[in-house]
């Protein structure tokens, strides 16, 4: 790699030649990844990869009248300096929030780097142009800003953040949520038969970890090869799985943990509290994210939650 300050003028038109072009085609490659979802928000971007285009266009008019036909090929990456960016344009579907941000970041480096080249060099029609690219960077108003301002209306906003929304139900809260039900309910009919079968801590807690692991690993699996996310847009499934085997686990371990406590009594009531807690959780979730009348879920929650939690005593006591 070759240090900035190592680069010739040509080298450094060619640098800039380079990075306009990688930057519109990402611009571009967003502005298709976002086009189903966020259909306002691709507009931009797509005028975004237009407007770094043109800016290489009068990069290679300038190139061609002070050096001739011949670019040389600098990259980024031969440079030493420059930040590597984690190429999530490669990872579909995009997310909004991301994407947004590391557009940001790109405008502020290449921001950076112009003015930096503007140091760098003598010649007057190249130190014009690499400021006027440099000005058009820093702008109060970024670009992203100024094209949204034509695209991201109030009701373009607010139908993406609706999308978003239904995004993040589908892909994190639906797969957490049945997770988080199956291991705070199915697990509390073997804890709790282990507790008043035994009235041992200890063993409890064995019992308790077993059936929160193990339940975590059926359950993971199971929702990863439910499907792949290509149809339903339900997301990567390995993904999916290992959200619903984490929220399985958790949801055990949350009522198995009070068994590390040696008195049998004091770590049975914090258990039951522990419950009451976690089936209240999955109530509050169901009524926020699935929209369940607030009501109903709380009823359903809690007699499934009561009805497996009475018939682990009836069988540990019996």
């Amino acid at each position: 790699m070759k240090a900035f300050a190592e680069l010739t003028e040509q080298e450094i038109l060619a640098l800039a030649i380079s990075a306009e072009e990688e930057d519109a085609r990402i611009y571009a490659d967003y502005a298709d990844g976002l086009k189903v979802a966020f259909p306002a928000s691709a507009q931009v971007f797509t005028e975004m990869a237009d407007e770094e285009n043109e800016h290489r266009r009068r990069l290679i008019e300038l190139h061609r009248e002070r050096f001739g036909e011949h670019i040389p090929l600098i990259r980024r990456q031969d440079v030493k300096g420059f930040v590597k960016h984690e190429p999530v344009w490669m990872v579909r579907p995009l997310g909004l929030d991301k994407v947004r941000k590391q557009a940001e970041a790109m405008e502020l480096e290449a921001r950076h780097f112009y003015e930096r080249a503007m140091a760098r060099t003598s010649d007057a029609g190249i130190r014009k142009l690499l400021g006027d690219l440099a000005a058009a960077e820093r702008s109060h108003i970024s670009l992203a800003q100024r094209l949204g301002a034509e695209h991201l209306t109030a009701d373009a906003k607010q139908a993406e953040e609706e999308t978003r929304r239904r995004v993040f139900v589908l892909q994190v809260v639906q797969p957490g949520l049945a997770g988080l039900m199956d291991g705070s309910v199915s697990t509390l009919a073997p804890l709790f038969a282990a507790a008043f079968a035994t009235h041992g801590t200890w063993q409890t807690f064995l019992v308790g970890m077993a059936a929160s692991v193990g339940a975590g690993i059926s359950m993971g699996f199971a929702e990863a090869l439910s499907d792949d996310g290509e149809l339903t847009g339900r997301g990567h499934p390995w993904l999916r799985g290992a959200i619903t085997g984490l929220m399985t686990t958790l949801g055990g371990i949350g009522h198995t943990l009070p068994y590390l406590i040696p008195s049998f009594r004091v770590a049975t009531g914090i258990a039951i509290g522990v419950v009451v807690v976690e089936l209240g959780l999955i109530a509050w979730i169901r009524h926020r994210y699935m929209d369940t009348p607030w009501r109903r879920s709380l009823l359903q929650v809690v007699v499934g939650g009561l009805l497996v939690f009475l018939t682990g005593i009836v069988i540990g006591a019996g």
